[in-house]
């Protein structure tokens, strides 16, 4: 075989897992179809649990600049203000990256751990045996064939790898709308170049990062460099010759439209990309299933929602922190192929409920007096601070509890809270390594992991509020068990069976 895992699609998905796999000491190699990374923007950072995601990994830094991880004060539900500055604790962190430069950041990560890019080189055709999985790729040079044990496929939305494994991928298209977006320059008669609000005669004033409804439609924008405006406009039951080209008087018309006053709009200066898209559809998928046999898929690929919410890369990027593991612990020789079971077990749920609130949120924002009234009794409830803190869990993803059979601690199943240690820093410092982590607080269970310790890194420490006796966390920051009975049940569930004798040198057990 050429590899162990082949993954085709070089966005921040596939690259996560490269660096994943290659982490754990695999041999991945990464297929990108594009020969290079496309210029027109796309997202504009990473929002909820996957920064602390990031953070665990050791990539926060790397990523932001900045070893601090930032709260935001405030977001929005279906373009409803959400105050987030009411709530003691909330898990909507922001890491503001655009997606081009966030990706040139991950394939450097991926390429010092030794992972194999491969611009250009695209996966027409996949063929599935017992054993292993050969692709047909047409590269540069021609085509070519290569096999692996498993197959990713991290290909989008139109994902070649879905196609081809045969899996299904349901739901609906909504098309009551025409959208159009562009980096673009505005005039300084409205813009102001250095804070990015508007100031729009006739309609009033705006701020960056907000959605403004309208009578007529949708308004969104943000400044991500002085100047240089991200522009985006729904307008609701209109109707566009699709096969003409997006103009930028195009979408200034439709932003005059939605607003009410004018916009001048210009060429970005210094030369950025224009990057005018037009849409009419928006879809809502979920795959069938996120295995066959020896194929996988992770996000856009397994699902695809409204980007109300920037619900998209926490979602992929935690698929991936989620498979990843799992696909080192089969190829590593410690887990039975029954654990990449659980990945669609625990993972398709948690898509299916970003859906459903994205799809609450496309609802909120919609057109007519109906509308307009649910949304002033959101409003209203949204007023209260428990409401505030179950729309940021839903949003943050910090809502998520993955079963954790034979454990009913509370925090089983659920992120593992980065802790002040006493020694050790804090807890995502532990998580650094990508392996799992039994933390024991009081001393008196790390001789119990020491058979695991090829694959298990142990750590005893304290820190004032300690959850449990001792906490056993799996690689992507879920709490495998909690407690102080059942740990030799939990990790022979997790990690399987003990592969060194208590008392053999070696291994990782830290104090």
């Amino acid at each position: 075989m050429n590899a162990d895992v082949i993954i085709t699609g070089a966005g921040p998905n596939g690259l996560l897992l490269a660096g994943e796999l290659a982490q754990a000491g695999l041999r991945p190699v990464l297929l990108e179809a594009l020969p290079e990374r496309p210029a027109e923007p796309k997202a504009n950072g990473l929002v909820g649990r996957v920064v602390q995601a990031m953070d665990y990994r050791g990539l926060h830094e790397r990523l932001a600049g900045t070893a601090r991880l930032t709260r935001m004060d405030g977001f929005q539900f279906g373009a409803l203000p959400l105050d987030l500055q009411r709530l003691a604790e909330h898990s909507m962190f922001a890491l503001p990256i655009q997606q081009r430069l966030l990706e040139a950041r991950l394939e450097e990560w991926a390429r010092e751990l030794g992972v194999t890019v491969r611009h250009g080189h695209e996966v027409v055709d996949v063929r599935p045996d017992a054993d292993q999985v050969t692709v047909d790729v047409a590269g540069p040079a021609g085509t070519y064939s290569m096999s692996a044990r498993y197959l990713v496929g991290a290909d989008g939305a139109h994902s070649v790898v879905r196609k081809r494994s045969g899996i299904g991928f349901p739901g609906f298209t909504d098309t009551g709308f025409v959208g159009r977006m562009g980096q673009v320059g505005i005039d300084a008669s409205v813009a102001d170049h250095k804070t990015g609000v508007l100031t729009v005669p006739g309609a009033g004033t705006f701020r960056p990062a907000t959605f403004t409804r309208t009578e007529h439609g949708l308004f969104a924008y943000g400044m991500f460099v002085p100047g240089v405006f991200r522009v985006a406009v729904h307008e609701w039951d209109q109707t566009v010759d699709e096969s003409a080209p997006m103009t930028l008087a195009e979408l200034q018309e439709s932003l005059e439209r939605v607003l009410g006053g004018p916009v001048p709009l210009t060429a970005p200066p210094n030369g950025a990309e224009l990057g005018l898209r037009r849409s009419t559809d928006a879809n809502s998928r979920l795959a069938d299933k996120y295995r066959a046999g020896r194929v996988f898929l992770v996000g856009d690929a397994a699902h695809v929602q409204s980007g109300f919410g920037g619900p998209g890369l926490n979602l992929g990027m935690q698929d991936v922190l989620n498979l990843g593991w799992k696909l080192a612990g089969v190829l590593n020789g410690w887990a039975d192929e029954s654990l990449l079971d659980t990945y669609e077990a625990e993972r398709r749920p948690v898509a299916a409920r970003v859906q459903a609130q994205t799809r609450a949120q496309t609802a909120l924002v919609g057109a007519g007096p109906n509308i307009t009234g649910l949304r002033d009794v959101m409003t209203e409830l949204l007023q209260d601070e428990p409401a505030i803190q179950r729309i940021a869990d839903l949003m943050a993803g910090a809502d998520i509890r993955y079963p954790a059979p034979g454990c009913d601690h509370p925090l089983a199943g659920r992120w593992m809270p980065d802790l002040p240690l006493r020694e050790h820093g804090r807890v995502a410092e532990l998580m650094r390594s990508g392996r799992p982590v039994l933390l024991d607080f009081t001393g008196t269970l790390a001789e119990t992991a020491q058979p695991w310790r090829d694959r298990v890194d142990v750590y005893t420490d304290h820190t004032d509020t300690a959850p449990a006796d001792a906490v056993l966390i799996r690689p992507d920051g879920y709490v495998a068990w909690a407690g102080s009975d059942g740990l030799v049940e939990a990790l022979t569930t997790w990690f399987g069976d003990a592969l060194m004798p208590a008392g053999t040198p070696g291994g990782h057990l830290l104090s």
